[in-house]
């Protein structure tokens, strides 16, 4: 299995790291050379210099023979571009994008985008440990 990171930072990296320790062909893309240090001195995937926007740039990451796309840039727009590029031009099947807004991802995951929404994550988290502090609470006063 081939998947294409595009994105080599905190997220794209650990992504990448763990689905080529998982036995997945991965390449990552990034606009900076220094973010290979990120994966490792061990790296034995591919790295590919450049814009995800730029379709060349994608397909020098060999695009047209992957199984997967993670989306993981520091932008919720370029993401949503490149995911849509690879899902509607390079008829990608999963494609997975990183939406920090939570109606962006709500929307675009309507239209067929695998989107993940740290933001809503969070608040589902934080939500129910303030909830789980009341309930705790209440068995002490109780």
């Amino acid at each position: 299995m081939k998947a294409i990171v595009v994105g080599c930072g905190r997220v794209g990296s650990r992504v990448a790291r763990q689905l080529d320790r998982s036995g997945w062909e991965v390449t990552v893309v990034d606009e900076r050379e220094d973010a290979l240090h990120r994966l490792g001195e061990n790296w034995t995937g591919g790295f590919v210099v450049g814009h995800g926007i730029d379709v060349g740039v994608l397909e020098r990451a060999g695009i047209e023979e992957a199984d997967a796309v993670v989306v993981a840039t520091n932008g919720d727009n370029t993401n949503l571009v490149i995911g849509q590029v690879a899902q509607k031009r390079f008829d990608i099947q999963c494609v997975v994008v990183r939406i920090l807004d939570p109606a962006r991802a709500e929307f675009y995951a309507t239209r067929g985008l695998r989107t993940v929404c740290p933001t809503s994550t969070a608040i589902s988290v934080l939500t129910d440990a303030v909830r789980s502090c009341e309930v705790n609470r209440e068995k002490v006063a109780g």
